[in-house]
């Protein structure tokens, strides 16, 4: 607990600074600012349209819930924006269960349609199966994170095709944000460093926009939310998390913050005006489609499918 007038509303006892920006803030200060922070990042970046059919990927974890949650708070002021959760389902033994049980339950609360789509259905193999195949046997060096960030978004941006979404919502996090774009540079991968930005490009009628309000929230931020709205979320971590070089990126980063206050805010910012000068040194692909699934690729093989022939 924090000793302190809320510098908000100057009226409640304060419950939690925030470091990054000097604030000490109530429960209902906090809240607050946690939504016009979505909105704001709404209005900047015009993510969204008066009539948009906006899918929301949500997961089961704080981040999702939160970000629907807020969402529904918001359609109060678009009523003609209509909302449809979708979940994937990668298939993983122990975890996913839980995950789907508490978002079908949020939806049926928050009264918003839900769509399920999954790794077995799409692909014919679930992520254990493919772990068990490929990677525990050695025939792979890609990680079990490596085939289902692939294969997770193309089932994202299936769900969101098959319930007629124009765009679609993911909860990343501010973290998220700069965990990428430090991955993006130690790997050396500018076109994806030019291409990850906080509402993409509309490349390809085949691929949902995609849009992320949550770009500017820190996850520490979506976490305490979620927690001072009582919403449930799944709090186990995935099992196979603790292979993704992700997680060294997110430790240094940590590290970094808690030194350094506002160090997160500063990469992305820094991300944001660089990035006209990187896109302008990656050529424009022409999208071919798949020979083996009809999607569009960058050549005559999609990545999923490159995946999946090497799994069977």
């Amino acid at each position: 607990m924090v000793s302190a007038v809320c510098t908000g509303c100057r009226r409640n006892e304060a419950f939690y600074f925030r470091q990054y920006s000097g604030e000490c803030l109530c429960q209902r200060c906090f809240a607050q600012s946690v939504e016009a922070k979505v909105r704001a990042t709404l209005t900047r970046y015009r993510m969204l349209h008066f009539d948009d059919h906006l899918a929301v990927a949500v997961s089961g974890g704080k981040d999702s819930l939160a970000l629907l949650y807020i969402l529904v708070k918001l359609q109060k002021f678009r009523p003609k924006t209509v909302l449809t959760a979708v979940t994937v389902d990668e298939g993983i033994g122990g975890y996913r269960d839980e995950a789907l049980t508490i978002a079908a339950d949020a939806c049926r609360e928050l009264n918003v349609a839900h769509h399920i789509v999954s790794f077995k259905g799409l692909y014919g193999f679930s992520l254990d199966e493919i772990v068990e195949r490929v990677c525990q046997g050695g025939q792979s060096e890609l990680t079990a994170c490596a085939y289902c960030g692939v294969l997770r978004r193309r089932a994202i941006n299936t769900g969101a095709r098959a319930v007629g979404a124009s765009k679609v919502a993911t909860a990343h996090t501010l973290d998220d944000e700069v965990q990428t774009v430090l991955m993006n540079i130690l790997r050396g991968d500018i076109a994806r460093l030019a291409k990850e930005k906080p509402m993409s490009d509309e490349v390809h009628p085949m691929f949902v926009q995609k849009i992320k309000p949550f770009c500017e929230v820190p996850e520490k931020d979506s976490a305490l939310y979620a927690y001072i709205k009582k919403i449930s979320f799944q709090n186990s971590p995935c099992p196979y998390a603790s292979q993704a070089l992700r997680n060294d990126i997110r430790g240094m980063l940590n590290r970094m913050e808690e030194k350094h206050a506002g160090t997160k805010f500063t990469v992305f910012r820094a991300m944001e005006k660089l990035r006209p000068a990187v896109e302008e040194t990656i050529k424009k692909g022409v999208f071919k489609t798949c020979v083996e699934c009809g999607e569009p690729s960058a050549l005559d093989l999609c990545k999923v499918c490159e995946l999946l022939q090497h799994v069977r």
